[in-house]
């Protein structure tokens, strides 16, 4: 059985936590919190519990300019956050470190620097998660975003702990993103691909009442229906797999609906020259970007309806300004419904977050994800890597 906090006794103990603090920083500033804010609570928890804490984290893809990748600037962050005295060890796993673990006041913090310092992190390395074992006597992971992943910081190092469990962001991610539908809800999915979210799509058919669907994958469906599409991205491999979904759905009692209308350019570059075309129309010349005005109202008409949405994929090219319209009227109209009609809306990770943000507030959702992959994960119905390995160490 997986443990919460609040199924172990931490107090006066040292807890080494596995957080998610893989954000932007340029200059040594950090640009977005979002994912640091996600841990406040858990790390809060500890503390309230007169305990020491321990957080290791990874931070990009570091190879040689390893100073770019440093997390030492994310002390100022924890320092002004709670208000207490922060260790910073420049090696993950060197005794010094595991010294300064051992011999930290209660209510104390230690960084320890980035673990992708190591090679031996992404390759599951069993010494190397031996050795970050010993900064702590409980184990407590809440690094969502990397929950689909088995690295060494969240899957080797379990069999080195007896006192283990998932932290209060962990905890909150499962619940929200594994919530059973009814008819009363809606599934909103976009992005470019088909492939990369067939099995989410498969997973709400027959459950959810309608699946909207935006994006770039939009156009593989529409060719499935030999609708001309000009130059826009589709994937010629899915075109079969789109056909067969589109055939199911409809005995399914869900609705999958494909966008009317789009926003269309001859470049991707040319936000000027833009023109709304409906989607059996669509010049040879033109690619589609965005879902158009039609398709907003229409998207938004049925979402007006629903108990529960959940979101997964930008409906378009929302990073340049004259194709973020769709995106943008969404994420406006889910918010004010989760504020005004007690809509339950969940977010996916990704993309969907960083679109949502450029317009808005994550707050005003009921749950936004810290994690990509691991989010589309549990909306796909599949078990995160992560828990797999924790009930086979439990075995």
């Amino acid at each position: 059985m997986i443990k919460t906090l609040k199924d172990i006794d931490i107090r006066n103990k040292r807890v080494l936590i596995r957080v998610d603090f893989n954000v932007p920083i340029e200059n040594e500033s950090i640009k977005d919190t979002f994912r640091l804010d996600a841990s406040v609570d858990t790390i809060n928890y500890c503390l309230s519990q007169n305990a020491s804490i321990v957080l290791m984290s990874h931070l990009g893809r570091p190879k040689e300019n390893k100073e770019k990748y440093s997390l030492y600037p994310i002390m100022d962050y924890l320092e002004e956050k709670f208000n207490v005295f922060v260790h910073f060890s420049e090696d993950c796993i060197s005794s010094k470190s595991i010294e300064t673990s051992q011999k930290m006041l209660k209510k104390e913090i230690h960084l320890l620097e980035n673990l992708r310092f190591y090679d031996e992190e992404i390759l599951n390395d069993t010494k190397f998660a031996e050795k970050l074992s010993n900064h702590a006597d409980i184990y407590v992971n809440d690094a969502f975003g990397l929950a689909h992943r088995s690295h060494a910081s969240n899957s080797e190092i379990l069999k080195y702990f007896n006192d283990k469990c998932i932290g209060n962001l962990m905890d909150r991610e499962i619940k929200n993103l594994s919530q059973k539908i009814d008819k009363n809800s809606i599934v909103i999915i976009g992005g470019a691909k088909i492939s990369t979210k067939i099995k989410m799509i498969y997973n709400y058919i027959g459950k959810a009442s309608h699946v909207l669907i935006g994006g770039a994958m939009a156009f593989t469906f529409l060719k499935a229906q030999d609708k001309s599409i000009g130059l826009s991205l589709f994937e010629e491999d899915m075109i079969e797999q789109a056909s067969k979904i589109l055939d199911l759905s409809k005995d399914s009692g869900t609705s999958i609906l494909l966008p009317v209308d789009f926003v269309c350019s001859k470049n991707i570059e040319d936000e000027l020259n833009t023109e709304i075309f409906y989607s059996e129309n669509i010049p040879d010349d033109y690619i589609g970007l965005d879902i158009g005005p039609e398709t907003s109202m229409q998207y938004s008409m049925i979402l007006s309806n629903a108990k529960k949405v959940i979101w997964n994929g930008p409906m378009g090219m929302f990073e340049k300004n004259s194709f973020a319209t769709g995106t943008q009227s969404l994420a406006y109209e889910i918010k004010e419904l989760t504020n005004n009609n007690n809509l339950n809306s969940i977010v996916g990770g990704g993309d969907t977050v960083r679109a949502i943000k450029s317009f808005t507030q994550s707050k005003y959702f009921t749950h936004v994800s810290t994690g990509g992959g691991a989010s589309l994960k549990l909306l796909s119905g599949d078990e995160l890597n992560f828990i797999t390995t924790w009930k086979n160490n439990e075995k």
